[in-house]
């Protein structure tokens, strides 16, 4: 198994575990229903499969996330008369729409939810293929690229179907950078500027948008070697940290500002696979691309991660060991 595989499986088990940490939490205080299905079932087994020394760092890290998140929502604590409250783990299906969240805790009574993405030892945010026939304009903004963008990088993808049908490796194909990541970005580059360009002032958000998904949500990051785990709040439309009845958040949330226009886009300095793009707002986003398997296929992935955010973004470090 591929490190890429290990580490979807520990993801999915870590969805797993702070699933089960709100409910051990919760469950003897109130009413809790854990919703059957198939995201849950796979969760689960995931979760089975590892390790016990990889269970007890997950548990860990799970409880440290919703220590935080209960001093952050208390309509998690005071149900009040909405009960019962549901939690489920959302198939993949729906982040293929848009939606990052991997766990929703609902209320459905009073129409409160909340949701969790939750990541295993790792940050990114997404992973987007470039490819001759995907157009990124189209999947990300809704907007479709020009033609000159796919005049430009058809042939190199074309040259990368040539040399996968000969069976060639990654590890083999000199001055891989040189010869496909710099003329593909360069490309992209071009393209994100000239989509900007025509459509003043819609880019920048709907970037965020499709990086984000469009539900505020918490984002939590357990960090095993630290034994630590991060917990942000990505409260961009205001639902995030509301009160319950009276009772209010121990911690305030603010709402984030989403970006309206871009400062830079353009290479990292010193590097010749990752883009920057800078927004206003404090956002700064890095696409890394890079070849996901051994073998050469005609497409590449991003490796896509919020290197900048806005000052008002809450985010907390907890300590497994309290």
């Amino acid at each position: 198994m591929n490190d890429v595989s290990i580490q979807t499986e520990l993801g999915k088990a870590f969805e797993y575990a702070c699933l089960q940490s709100i409910y051990n939490e919760l469950a003897d205080s109130q009413d809790v229903v854990i919703e059957q299905n198939s995201a849950l079932e796979i969760a689960r087994q995931k979760y089975e499969n590892a390790t016990p020394d990889m269970q007890n760092k997950m548990d860990l890290g799970a409880d440290a996330a919703i220590r935080v998140i209960l001093r952050l929502e208390p309509q998690l604590t005071t149900p009040l008369t909405n009960v019962p409250l549901y939690l489920s783990i959302q198939e993949d299906a729906r982040g293929q729409q848009g939606d990052v969240r991997d766990i929703l805790c609902i209320r459905r009574q009073n129409e409160w939810e909340i949701g969790l993405s939750c990541k295993h030892n790792h940050a990114a945010v997404k992973h987007s293929r470039l490819s001759r026939t995907i157009d990124f304009g189209e999947l990300w903004f809704g907007i479709p690229c020009s033609e000159s963008y796919f005049i430009e990088i058809n042939p190199l993808f074309d040259e990368l179907e040539e040399l996968r049908e000969q069976g060639e490796l990654w590890r083999n194909i000199s001055n891989k950078e040189e010869r496909f990541y710099v003329p593909l970005l360069e490309a992209f580059i071009r393209e994100l500027e000239r989509l900007n360009q025509n459509n003043q002032g819609v880019i920048p958000e709907r970037l965020l948008h499709y990086l984000l998904g469009r539900n505020d949500f918490y984002k939590i990051i357990t960090i095993d070697n630290r034994r630590v785990t991060q917990v942000q709040a990505f409260n961009m439309y205001g639902t995030l940290n509301r009160n319950a009845g009276r009772e209010r958040p121990l911690i305030n949330v603010q709402q984030l500002p989403m970006p309206t226009r871009f400062y830079n886009i353009g290479f990292k300095p010193g590097s010749r696979n990752t883009v920057l793009v800078a927004l206003d707002n404090g956002w700064t986003i890095s696409l890394r691309i890079h070849n996901a398997r051994t073998e050469v296929e005609p497409s590449l992935k991003f490796d896509v991660q919020l290197v900048g955010v806005p000052p008002l973004l809450y985010s907390h470090f907890e300590p497994w060991d309290t």
